[in-house]
């Protein structure tokens, strides 16, 4: 057993399993079901492997990812975040892992905590079109929720452009933590330009679902936002 693994599981605090198993919905039907929990909360995660990561090699995180808790897969892509910053020359093997690896990014926070940092922050000098397919053809919300999430990165240097084109295409999307998603990757470039914003939002607001345009909106002030509701 690694050190990562072996440092995660010490931690372990089986007091708070049922709360992050309600919190993070593994029952039957929802989107995290069968998934299973250590008891440890994330910035516990954080510490842990800001104490280790520098030893941590590409095999730990692959056994860490493949892991059935949940806790352990969050310390394998944050490593993995923290390698992909500090060693350029495994930026592209770091990449190239994650990407092979989707399967195992399967709740919201674990795409959310990794995926601008390091897929967005990669692409930021690179053709996108990778994001595009994601969010149209990823085999699980996980895969469409990357695609538009990894644009925060792109938001935070003034880019606003790809968040709205994957906004596009993520519509009408039935789910609501694609809708959830799109509507605060919305809100964040809206931040930057709410005249762009605004622009998006012209002509595509009556059809979006109501929680996508929530999120959206949720910066403007009061009256805008019973405006935007009523349309």
């Amino acid at each position: 057993m690694n050190r990562l693994m072996s440092d995660m599981i010490k931690r372990a605090d089986p007091s708070q399993v049922s709360g992050l198993s309600r919190f993070f919905k593994t029952g039957p039907g929802q989107y995290g079901e069968g998934d299973k929990f250590l008891g440890i909360k994330v910035p516990v995660t954080r510490e842990v492997v800001k104490a280790c990561w520098r030893g941590t090699s590409m095999e730990d995180i692959r056994e860490c990812i493949e892991s059935e808790y949940h806790e352990l897969r969050l310390s394998a892509l944050l490593a993995l975040v923290q390698i992909f910053h500090s060693k350029k020359a495994l930026r592209q093997e770091c990449v190239d892992f994650y990407l092979a690896h989707t399967a195992r990014i399967n709740n919201w926070d674990l795409v959310d905590l990794s995926c601008y940092p390091l897929l967005g922050e990669w692409l930021l000098d690179k053709d996108r079109s990778l994001l595009y397919s994601l969010a149209r053809e990823g085999k699980t919300i996980w895969e469409q929720r990357i695609g538009i999430v990894s644009t925060m990165t792109f938001i935070r240097h003034g880019q606003l452009d790809d968040t709205f084109a994957i906004a596009d295409i993520l519509l009408h999307h039935p789910h609501d933590l694609i809708q959830k998603a799109v509507g605060w990757l919305l809100r964040e470039a809206g931040k930057r330009d709410k005249e762009a914003l605004t622009s998006f939002l012209a002509g595509r607001c009556a059809g979006m679902p109501r929680t996508m345009l929530r999120y959206a909106i949720e910066m403007f002030p009061e009256e805008e936002r019973k405006k935007y509701l009523k349309i």
